[in-house]
């Protein structure tokens, strides 16, 4: 019996709440006034807060100010409210004053409960090693719990440039986990670089100044792709002049290093594994064409010469006149032996 007394004792005071709440008027003319008219506190922390129930003339018998925790002490019209340690986080409270009709006359104090993250981390969405030039892959910036999330924002940067920013629409006041995603697309160019995020709680002006922000770590990514040609390619057409040294070059650049290899038409040539093939003296029967390929496990890129081999005219000339001239010896003298014989 006792229990049933004590139950309807609780759920009349629970109703007796609820119907000022429910009841009040927040659109009133002599609206009650906070000091301060908002507040913004950490978990756990203090809090105090005055109410001037009517700026006006009201009865301040009919004033009150309801909270489901803290103290409150009244003099006269004003009301003070106390928090030694706020662990709520979603409170209703409402200053108020009524007339004889039980009129009722409202103002709810904005009051915002917040936590800073306990940890903020950043990594790629099912990623286990490198990644790959081209492909796109999912950034993901992890919260772990903090309040409220909606006044959380996330930036993420690659160095020091920033690539996008995400807030959350989750409205619950609670602590939560929450990640964050980013979808980025890879080059070569993106291989070394590092990756963070940050996590900024922002308040307002009655929060924490500046705003509270966390950190990630800094992750450096590998970026695998294949080979690319860099530096002067020789023209589609080498010519050159025979006895002369001849140097082919394809040097290339990728991610794992790339291997390479010569397929030479002309068989005197031998093959290489060298980014240069050289021929010290160029002979006619090397003349053709010369291909380079270069792989790695991402791909393959070629690059072909045509070498052409003109002669070299005055050796010739000079070397023809030297033959022409011993043969004409070899018939003088020839010639001269027959006679005096």
């Amino acid at each position: 019996m006792l229990f049933s007394y004590i139950f309807f004792f609780v759920s009349l005071a629970t109703f007796l709440r609820d119907f000022h709440v429910s009841s009040c008027d927040e659109n009133c003319d002599d609206k009650p006034v906070f000091s301060p008219s908002r507040v913004v506190v950490e978990y756990g922390d203090s809090i105090s807060v005055t109410c001037s129930a009517c700026q006006s003339d009201c009865n301040e018998n009919q004033t009150g100010l309801e909270s489901p925790v803290g103290d409150k002490t009244k003099k006269g019209t004003k009301i003070l409210w106390t928090v030694h340690r706020m662990t709520e986080w979603d409170s209703n409270v409402y200053c108020y004053h009524s007339d004889a009709s039980d009129y009722q006359c409202c103002s709810l104090l904005p009051l915002t409960v917040y936590k800073p993250p306990d940890n903020v981390s950043i990594g790629f969405d099912g990623l286990s090693g490198p990644m790959i030039e081209g492909r796109q892959y999912t950034l993901q910036c992890k919260v772990q719990n903090v309040a409220p999330v909606g006044d959380l924002t996330v930036t993420f940067y690659r160095g020091q440039t920033e690539l996008g920013k995400a807030k959350s629409t989750n409205d619950l006041k609670t602590p939560v986990n929450e990640t964050f995603t980013l979808s980025i697309n890879t080059s070569k160019e993106d291989d070394g670089l590092q990756y963070r995020c940050e996590a900024k709680l922002e308040l307002g002006p009655e929060g924490p100044q500046p705003p509270l922000l966390v950190k990630s770590e800094i992750i450096t990514t590998t970026v695998l792709y294949k080979p690319q040609i860099e530096g002067p390619l020789h023209p589609d057409q080498i010519t050159i002049t025979k006895g002369n040294s001849l140097q082919l070059s394809c040097m290339a650049v990728g991610n794992p290093s790339p291997s390479f290899t010569w397929v030479v038409l002309p068989r005197s040539v031998p093959s290489s594994n060298s980014s240069h093939l050289t021929i010290k003296s160029v002979a006619y029967e090397q003349e053709g064409q010369y291909t380079c390929s270069v792989s790695n496990s991402v791909g393959t890129v070629t690059v072909t010469f045509t070498v052409v081999v003109k002669a070299n005219i005055i050796p010739d000339i000079i070397g023809g006149i030297v033959g022409a001239l011993l043969i004409v010896g070899s018939i003088i003298g020839v010639t001269f032996y027959c006679r005096h014989k």
